[in-house]
């Protein structure tokens, strides 16, 4: 659903010591309206509110007419929402899956934190006499019951179902038993929350993500490894609507009508067995690390990796991701390996090499700490590691890791430089090169939060991720050209500073840059 736009979006001063000049900055392909769509939920008001993990933020939807209504963001107190419920008190509750908060706005307005059970709370539901109950998948997985006000502690109903999930996207069933599927076990169990009796629904899915009761009582599940919508009556699957890989959550409005959501393209869709219809378009959702190879701008979009044609900006290729079973995993960063890809995930921990052509995985280094970016250096791989603060390198061959050098405090970008490695320190705002011996030398200090880089003959590009100004340094002069939004920060401290660092890449003239927040690509002629 990406379309390419060359217009131009803004006319940018160029700051410089010498001169003022004036250079334009198009957009390339322009994205989602909303960085990933997570958990979904009608509120008493019919509006569809949609959580967004990685945008930090509840985005409210107007489903008749299409549009963006309102958003609730950091500045509201929302952290990396990944699930929304409501209660009767019309009352809306999200969990804060890399941070463990349990929280939401009471009737006043106010902020209220239910409770942290710890990272990895994902779904959410109330009961019809609106108890609040969480599950935590990919980073624990416990179910628990909160007090919506704050006051008690967290009940535990389970400290773990099975592993690495408890549930996903869960609901309360006419039974009165609390409904969730298990992603990494293909079934939908049911829970007695008081009992902890668990109960076998339904099986035969690929990875069943979600789970809904109509009105009637009747259960549809998410399968988001198959990309459908599938019907469960009397413990039988029947398919309801085909979509395609990467969906997240589903929710039916008072008209019983179903909406589906992705947090690989960021789309809201309006399914039914003979239609889906769009009601917000997707595309970019989180524009990361970027890479060229061969005509095609490669970007690394968390739960996907795209490539563009530079030439036209339509699209190549697009391989989505279904988290933590995709042999691809999520990736912030990318770059090239010969004909071939370098992915890195610090969400999944490791470093793989992708062909392009059929997104195979040729190779794969996992169980790594905290790596942001990688490249190839010297028939090896050098990871900035945040985990240990280091630049890392790695032999395929001998499967031996080597630190290079160490004493960084957030290295993020890592690029090849002459015959030497440059890192970005988000951290102490330098540009550094390291030899093949790891020793360090200072190129470029006094940036602010420097994260994407790129060199085209004797300059040096970068882009600050807490002013959103993309820099050109030339001559020992610090000229600004560009300035889009600034990036994303950390929701905690377990992740690198720069969460999905704003790429710079450059192919012929032009360099191109990563919008994280815009959900789109840039470029300007250099």
């Amino acid at each position: 659903m990406n379309k390419f736009l060359l217009n131009t979006l803004f006319i940018l001063l160029l700051a410089s010591c010498s001169n003022d000049n004036e250079s334009n900055l198009e957009v390339f392909i322009t994205g989602a309206e909303i960085a990933g769509v997570n958990g979904m939920h009608f509120g008493p008001d019919g509006y569809l509110y949609a959580a967004s993990v990685i945008g930090s933020d509840i985005t409210v939807i107007d489903t008749e007419d299409k549009s963006i209504v309102k958003r609730y963001g950091l500045s509201d107190g929302v952290i990396g929402p990944d699930d929304v419920a409501f209660n009767s008190k019309g009352e809306f509750f999200w969990t804060s899956i890399l941070t463990g908060e349990v929280a939401g706005f009471n009737t006043n307005g106010e902020k209220v934190i239910a409770g942290n059970p710890g990272p990895g709370v994902n779904p959410i539901t109330f009961s019809d006499d609106d108890r609040l109950f969480v599950a935590q998948c990919f980073f624990d997985n416990g179910l628990f019951e909160l007090d919506s006000n704050g006051n008690n502690e967290p009940r535990v109903i389970f400290n773990e179902i099975g592993e690495f999930c408890g549930l996903n996207g869960m609901d309360w069933g006419p039974d009165g038993r609390l409904y969730g599927p298990r992603w990494f076990n293909n079934e939908v169990v049911s829970v007695d929350v008081d009992t902890g009796d668990i109960r076998k629904e339904a099986s035969g899915f690929t990875v069943p993500a979600a789970v809904k009761f109509n009105s009637k009582g009747e259960l549809f599940v998410l399968d988001t490894g198959a990309g459908k919508v599938v019907k469960v009556v009397d413990g039988k699957n029947s398919d309801y609507a085909f979509i395609e890989n990467g969906l997240d959550n589903l929710a039916f409005n008072k008209k019983d009508e179903l909406f589906v959501s992705s947090y690989s393209e960021g789309y809201v869709l309006r399914v039914s067995e003979n239609t889906v219809e769009p009601i917000l378009p997707g595309g970019i959702s989180h524009a990361g690390g970027i890479a060229i190879i061969g005509n095609d701008i490669v970007v690394a979009d968390i739960q996907s990796v795209k490539a563009y044609n530079t030439e036209d900006g339509s699209e190549s290729w697009n391989y989505k991701n279904t988290f933590r079973v995709s042999p691809m995993g999520a990736n912030t960063s990318v770059s090239t390996y010969d004909n071939n890809l370098i992915l890195t995930s610090w969400l999944d921990g490791h470093v793989k090499v992708m062909r392009p052509d059929n997104g195979e995985i040729i190779e794969s280094l996992d169980a790594l700490n905290i790596p942001v970016s990688a490249t190839k250096f010297n028939n090896q791989i050098a990871i900035a590691m945040h985990g240990d603060k280091s630049i890392t390198l790695h032999d395929f061959k001998t499967g031996i890791n080597t630190v290079l050098a160490d004493g960084f405090v957030a290295p993020t970008h890592v690029i090849n430089y002459q015959d030497k490695l440059l890192v970005s320190d988000r951290g102490t705002g330098e540009l550094l090169s390291i030899d093949v011996k790891g020793n360090k030398n200072i190129v470029v200090e006094g940036l602010n939060s420097p994260e994407g880089i790129a060199i085209k003959g004797g300059s040096i590009f970068v882009f600050e991720g807490d002013t959103g100004e993309v820099k050109e340094i030339r001559n020992n002069t610090i000229s600004v050209i560009a300035r889009v939004n600034s990036g994303s920060n950390a929701q905690s401290e377990l992740q690198p500073p720069s969460m999905v660092f704003n790429g710079l890449a450059i192919k012929g003239d032009y360099l191109y840059i990563s919008g994280e927040l815009e959900k789109s690509l840039f470029r300007i002629k250099i």
